[in-house]
């Protein structure tokens, strides 16, 4: 069995990629799924349709290179992480679409929650402020929406799990004993895990009114959790390694150890920076979380960084504004102006995320003159990723007290060269792309791989890390901070929108 086949369930498609010893990419099937957007600011996947797409591509990467499962090792899962899925245990049918993680409607519940001890209530346990962007908010909102999901769930009846567990829960049964569990860092992000004992806090579910009965197992990022079962192409090969799609990232960019880290540049945009074995509690805006558990080994835990829209502000130009026909094409248009032209875009869709957690923040764009065309607009977005990236570096800095030397970069949005000769010059530090870009699969793989003695170690992963490209930062100082001084400014235009009258 030479093989590993990673699922990564992410926020516009599902994948299936296998890998070999080497760590290289053997074949890759893809699937999107629909995003279901109601209203502003809900954002839905169904979760019945990527269960299928799920299924679909394990068969795309297997027959493409020529496989079948008795040539595989085992399974890898990684996820979107906060998508929060409720579901019949009898019946395996969702109660209601997936609640995305971008999706904003559950700010009335964050405000009820608040008033007593404000978004900071549970962030000494749980490492997160009060906010619509975790799992626990949108659990909330089915059980007091769903006509008679409350009921169901205090009878035992319903099951909760981010996409991983959802995923996890049919590969392995389903309603025929199908397993129901997640691993710690998915379980970091939904409000609920004491951060030093990795169990559920019943005192804040309690406050939630979320039955402990609906939640999943709490297990290790490594370990065999389960078989494949029934008559799945997959059957009997072992499930055995489970990581979020940013700590996955982390893992594939063998970024181990404390003071490494990385940037995935996707539909958001997600540093991570890795603390070891200390819980270190920002004072700068960013999130307390579990970088990965390997087994019975101690937990090793980060700062991150979460940035809502990086690659879906490209996708809004694209499929909202019709400026592009392709994703690749923002690039081409960006490099046909020197400089954005004094226009600047601030992306808060959906409120900001780190550093800043406003969530009545909306969009922006400010410094438009005649001169400006499509042009500027386009390397303005570009540059929006790499801005907000410096403004979380800067937290990351003040809060680990050790100025990052480098940045290692991964993602769809790293083939990007200007995007990624602009984040260096903004940073003022390298920035370095891996040979294997596909990070947050492959850290899913690796993670699998050691649990069944696939590979050997911490050590072997690191030696298969190569570096393809490096950026080198060419922005003078005073430069980069006027751009960054204008880029506040426009930050300061997106605050406040949101009030009574305006949603």
């Amino acid at each position: 069995m030479s093989y590993i086949i990673a699922i990564d369930q992410g926020t516009t498609s599902s994948r299936a990629i296998v890998f070999d010893h080497a760590g290289n990419i053997v074949s890759v099937g893809q699937k999107e799924h629909e995003q279901i957007l109601p209203k502003a600011g809900w954002v839905e996947h169904d979760a019945a349709e990527i269960w299928t797409n799920v299924r679909e591509v394990v068969g795309q990467a297997l027959s493409r290179a020529n496989l079948t499962r008795h040539d595989i090792d085992s399974v890898g899962i990684t996820n979107q992480r906060e998508t929060a899925v409720v579901w019949d245990r009898n019946t395996g049918e969702p109660v209601y679409n997936a609640i995305v993680w971008q999706d904003t409607r559950t700010q009335g519940i964050v405000d009820e929650l608040a008033a007593d001890g404000g978004t900071d209530r549970y962030k000494d346990r749980v490492g997160l402020p009060l906010a619509t962007y975790f799992s626990g908010t949108k659990i909330k909102w089915i059980l007091d929406n769903v006509d008679g999901a409350r009921e169901r769930a205090e009878a035992g009846d319903l099951m909760f799990g981010t996409t991983d567990s959802w995923v996890l829960w049919n590969l392995t049964g389903g309603t025929n004993g199908g397993v129901h569990a997640t691993d710690v860092t998915n379980a970091s992000r939904t409000l609920f895990m004491n951060l030093d004992s990795l169990t559920w806090n019943e005192e804040i579910l309690a406050d939630f009114g979320v039955p402990v009965s609906m939640m999943p197992e709490i297990r290790s990022s490594s370990e065999v959790y389960g078989h494949v079962a029934g008559s799945q192409l997959l059957r009997e090969v072992p499930v055995a390694g489970i990581l979020g799609d940013q700590q996955a990232a982390t893992f594939g960019q063998a970024a181990f150890n404390q003071g490494e880290a990385k940037n995935t540049y996707g539909t958001g945009c997600f540093l991570i920076f890795n603390t070891g074995e200390e819980i270190v509690h920002s004072e700068n805006g960013l999130l307390t979380t579990v970088a990965y558990k390997l087994g019975e080994n101690k937990t090793v835990y980060a700062l991150e960084g979460s940035i809502a829209v990086a690659g879906s502000l490209v996708q809004w130009f694209r499929d909202q504004l019709g400026i592009i026909a392709s994703a690749p094409e923002i690039e081409e248009l960006a490099q046909k102006v020197e400089d954005n032209g004094g226009v600047y875009i601030v992306p808060a869709f959906s409120g900001l995320f780190a550093p800043h957690w406003r969530p009545e923040a909306r969009g922006a764009i400010v410094g438009l003159t005649r001169f400006a065309n499509k042009n500027h607009m386009a390397r303005a977005a570009l540059e929006a990723t790499a801005f907000q990236t410096r403004e979380v570096l800067d937290a990351v800095n003040s809060d680990a007290g050790v100025p990052l030397t480098e940045l290692r970069v991964d993602g769809g949005m790293v083939a990007n060269d200007a995007l990624m000769q602009f984040q260096s010059d903004i940073l003022g530090v390298p920035v370095v792309r891996p040979k294997i870009t596909e990070t947050t699969a492959l850290g899913a793989a690796y993670a699998a791989g050691l649990a069944t003695g696939f590979w050997n170690d911490l050590g072997e992963l690191t030696a298969k890390w190569a570096e393809d490209k490096r950026w080198e930062p060419t922005m003078d100082v005073a430069e980069r901070e006027r751009q960054m001084r204008l880029w506040r400014k426009a930050v300061a235009r997106t605050l406040d929108w949101v009030d009574e009258d305006v949603k």
